[in-house]
C-alpha cells in the first residue's frame, strides 16, 4: 500500500480533522441502524487514545448547498457519545469562526462534530477554498469515508492535498480488503455478480472477466444471459435488447479463460409475491407465462462446487428475488456455503453493495465473511477499476 495509516502520524496534541460518514437512516429523530457509526468508531477512540482530537467531517443527505434543519448533524449527536464514549461538541458550521474557535478549545478527550458539510454549495463542486477553510480547522488530516472516496469533493479530495494525511481505520480495512480481493488474489478467485439489470453493471462484468477464473451471474442479470443464449424465459425480468452486449461478455471471457456460471435450471413463478406457487424445472424450459424468481438447487450445487475450489471470493449481488420466501433459497444455500469455507479457513470472502449486505445479513452468513463492505458505490467503482479520488489524493 501506499498511502498511510493512522499508525504513522504523530497524533499527540494534534487537531485530527477526520472525514467520515455517518450519513445513517432516522426516524422522527432516532436513529435506526447505527452501523455506519459504529464502524468509524475504532478510528475515533484511537485518536483520542493517542492523545489527539478529533473534529468529524461529514455530509448528511442531499441538502443541495442549502441549510435544512431536518439534515443537521447535530440530531447524531447522543448516538455518537454513545458509541465514542466520549463527550461531543457541536459546531453549527464546517467553516468560519464559530468552527475556528470551536476547533481550537477542543479540549482532550472531547470529539468536535462539524455541522454537515453539503449545506455549502462548493463541497459537492470540489471547491479549493472551501478546502483550505476546513484545513484550518486541523493539523492532520484523516479520511475514513471510504464510501465517499469515490467523489471528489472538497472534505475528501480537496483537504487531502492541503495538509498530512492518512487513512482511518475503516477506510483501511476497506482497502486491504479489496486489494486482498482483486488487487492481490489468492487465486482461484470467484466473483458473484447478481441484481436486476447488465445494463449497470457493464463496466463490473467487463472489468471481472480480465480478472476473476469465475463469474456466477444470477438475478434479473442471468435472466438476460439466457435470453441472450436463445432461451425461452417467459415473462422473466430482463434486458432484452441487452443480449448482443450479454454475448459479447460470454465472448470476451472466453478470450480471458474466465468461466461463467449461469443457472442450471430455475424456480419460476406466475405471481411476482412471496410464496406464490412455484416450481423447479430445467433452465430451457420456462412456461410462457412464467418468470424466473431464482436459481434451483442444481444450479446452487453448481456454485458451491465452484466456491470449494476456490480460494477467494467477491460477492455483489442476490441469485433471485431474495426479498421474498422461497425465492430467497439459492441466494442463503450459496452465502451459506461461502461462509463455512471462509469459517474453515479455506477462502477469503469479501462482499458489498446494498442488496448483498442485506441478502447476506439475512441469511446469517454475513458475520462469517472475511470482511463486509458497506460503501455501496465506491465499492463498485473499485470492483469497475476506476480511480476513486479520495483514495488517489491519499497515495500522492
Amino acid at each position: 500500500m501506499s498511502w498511510k495509516t493512522l499508525d504513522d502520524m504523530d497524533l499527540a496534541g494534534k487537531r485530527v480533522l477526520t472525514r467520515v460518514d455517518i450519513n445513517v437512516p432516522i426516524v422522527d429523530g432516532v436513529v435506526t441502524d447505527s452501523t455506519r457509526i459504529q464502524r468509524i468508531a475504532p478510528t475515533v477512540t484511537h485518536i483520542l487514545a493517542s492523545g489527539g482530537r478529533p473534529v468529524l467531517l461529514a455530509h448528511f443527505g442531499r441538502p443541495g448547498g442549502e441549510r435544512r434543519t431536518n439534515l443537521s448533524l447535530n440530531q447524531l449527536v447522543p448516538t455518537l457519545e454513545q458509541a465514542f464514549k466520549a463527550p461531543v461538541v457541536f459546531a453549527s458550521d464546517c467553516v468560519g469562526t464559530e468552527a475556528e474557535l470551536a476547533a481550537e478549545t477542543l479540549q482532550p478527550g472531547q470529539v468536535l462534530l462539524l455541522e454537515n458539510t453539503r449545506f455549502h454549495a462548493g463541497e459537492t463542486k470540489n471547491d479549493p477554498e472551501l478546502a483550505k477553510g476546513m484545513a484550518k480547522l486541523g493539523d492532520v488530516f484523516c479520511n475514513d469515508a471510504f464510501s465517499a472516496a469515490h467523489r471528489a469533493h472538497s472534505s475528501t479530495e480537496g483537504l487531502a492535498h492541503l495538509m498530512p494525511a492518512c487513512a482511518g481505520r475503516l477506510m483501511q480495512a476497506e482497502l486491504e480488503a479489496l486489494e486482498s480481493a482483486l488487487s492481490k488474489p489468492q487465486r482461484p478467485v470467484t466473483a458473484v455478480v447478481g441484481g436486476a439489470k447488465v445494463s449497470t453493471k457493464l463496466e463490473l462484468l467487463s472489468n471481472l472477466i480480465e480478472k476473476v477464473d469465475n463469474l456466477v451471474i444470477g438475478g434479473g442479470m442471468a435472466n438476460t444471459f439466457l435470453a441472450a443464449q436463445g432461451l425461452d424465459i417467459g415473462k422473466s425480468l430482463a434486458e432484452r435488447l441487452m443480449t448482443d452486449t450479454a454475448n459479447e461478455i460470454i465472448a470476451k471471457a472466453k478470450e480471458t479463460g474466465c468461466q461463467i456460471i449461469l443457472p442450471k435450471d430455475i424456480v419460476v413463478a406466475r405471481k411476482f409475491e412471496a410464496h406464490a406457487n412455484n416450481e423447479t424445472l430445467p433452465v430451457d424450459a420456462c412456461p410462457a407465462d412464467a418468470m424466473i424468481l431464482d436459481a434451483g438447487p442444481e444450479s446452487v450445487k453448481a456454485i458451491t462446487e465452484v466456491l470449494q475450489n476456490s480460494n477467494t471470493l467477491i460477492w455483489n449481488g442476490p441469485l433471485g428475488a431474495f426479498e421474498m420466501e422461497p425465492f430467497d433459497a439459492a441466494t442463503n444455500a450459496a452465502a451459506l456455503k461461502a461462509a463455512a469455507l471462509t469459517r474453515a479457513g479455506q477462502l477469503i470472502a469479501v462482499a458489498g453493495g446494498g442488496d448483498t449486505v442485506a441478502a447476506l445479513n439475512a441469511s446469517g452468513a454475513a458475520r462469517d465473511f472475511t470482511y463486509i463492505s458497506t460503501a455501496g458505490g465506491a465499492f463498485l467503482e473499485w470492483m469497475e477499476g476506476k480511480v476513486l479520488p479520495g483514495v488517489a489524493a491519499l497515495e500522492s
